[in-house]
C-alpha cells in the first residue's frame, strides 16, 4: 500500500490553508497513495492560542470536517486530517483531534491528542493546556487497501511520541504522529524518537509534520517521514510544503515480526 506524509507550513488563514492540503492530496493520490496524513494544526497556526477557540467545531459539523469528508471521497482515498479544534463544553478549551476518513467519505476514527506539549528554555515557551483540554482513549482503526489487506492502524499527535506506552497499548501494523515539532526540540529528538517507536513496536511509521518559518513567527522543524519497522527511514522532506511518498509492504512487517519476535517476549 502507496501512502503519503504531507508536510505543510500552514499560516494564519484557514481558506489558504485548507486550499493548500487539497493541493498536496490531490498529489498524494496522483502517485498512487491510499493512505494521506496532514500534519498537526494543518488548517491553522494562528496568531495567538485562542485563535484555535474561534474555529473549534461540533462533532460533524464545520469547514474543516466537510473538507477532509469531499477529499477523502473525491480522491477515493483514506485520509487523517493532522489535527483540528474540536469543541468542549467549556469555551474557553478545545481538544486537539486527529479525525480518519474513509475513501467513501465518512468518519471512521477521532482522537484527542492525550499528552499536551509544554516547553519552556527562556527564549520560547508554550504551554497547549492553556487552551486545550487533554484527551483520555487511544485509538485505532482498520484500513482496507485496494489489494484487500487489512491494516491496524494506531493515531498519535506530536508531543505523545516522548510516551512509548501509548505506542504498547495501539500494537498497530501503522503508527501516525503528525506533528507540528518545534524546530528546537525536532532538531534534537524528531528522527531518533521516531525510529524509536518504529523499532520497538514493529511498526511503519508515518510521521507527517509542520515544516518551515510560519506567518506567526514560529518555526518547526519538519523531516515528514516514513519509517519501516526496521528502523530504516523509507522516505523523507526536510522542509517545505510537499508530500512524502512510501510503499509500505506487510510482507516486511510480518518478516521484521518473525525474525525478531519481540513483541512476543514482553514480561511488563
Amino acid at each position: 500500500m502507496k501512502v503519503a506524509a504531507i508536510q505543510m507550513v500552514a499560516g494564519v488563514s484557514l481558506d489558504a490553508n485548507l486550499r493548500e492540503a487539497l493541493g498536496l492530496l490531490r498529489q498524494a493520490a496522483a502517485c498512487g497513495a491510499e493512505l494521506a496524513v496532514l500534519p498537526e494544526y494543518f488548517c491553522l497556526m494562528g496568531h495567538k492560542d485562542e485563535d484555535k477557540l474561534v474555529i473549534a467545531e461540533a462533532p460533524g459539523q464545520g469547514a474543516v470536517q466537510d473538507f477532509l469528508s469531499a477529499a477523502a471521497r473525491e480522491l477515493g482515498l483514506w485520509i487523517v486530517g493532522g489535527t483540528l479544534p474540536m469543541a468542549t463544553d467549556d469555551p474557553r478549551q478545545a481538544a486537539n483531534a486527529s479525525l480518519a476518513f474513509g475513501p467513501d467519505g465518512r468518519q471512521v476514527a477521532r482522537y484527542d491528542k492525550i499528552h499536551l506539549f509544554r516547553y519552556d528554555n527562556g527564549r520560547e515557551r508554550y504551554d497547549e493546556a492553556a487552551v486545550l483540554r487533554a484527551g483520555d482513549t487511544p485509538t485505532t482503526f482498520d484500513c482496507s487497501a485496494a489489494d484487500g489487506q487489512v491494516w491496524r492502524v494506531g493515531q498519535s499527535v506530536c508531543y505523545d511520541l516522548r510516551f512509548a506506552e501509548l505506542y504498547r497499548l495501539l500494537a498497530a501494523d501503522i503508527l501516525l504522529v503528525p506533528a507540528a515539532f518545534t524546530f528546537t526540540t525536532g532538531q534534537a529528538h524528531w528522527e531518533v524518537l521516531l525510529r524509536a517507536r518504529a523499532i520497538e513496536n514493529q511498526a511503519f511509521v508515518i510521521a507527517s509534520a509542520q515544516g518551515g518559518s510560519h506567518e506567526n513567527g514560529r518555526r518547526t522543524w519538519g523531516h515528514s517521514m516514513v519509517i519501516d519497522p526496521w528502523g530504516e527511514v523509507l522516505a523523507m522532506q526536510a522542509s517545505g510544503p510537499g508530500v512524502v511518498i512510501a510503499e509500505l509492504d506487510h510482507q516486511r512487517l510480518r518478516e521484521v515480526r518473525q525474525q525478531l519476535p519481540s513483541l512476543q517476549h514482553r514480561r511488563l
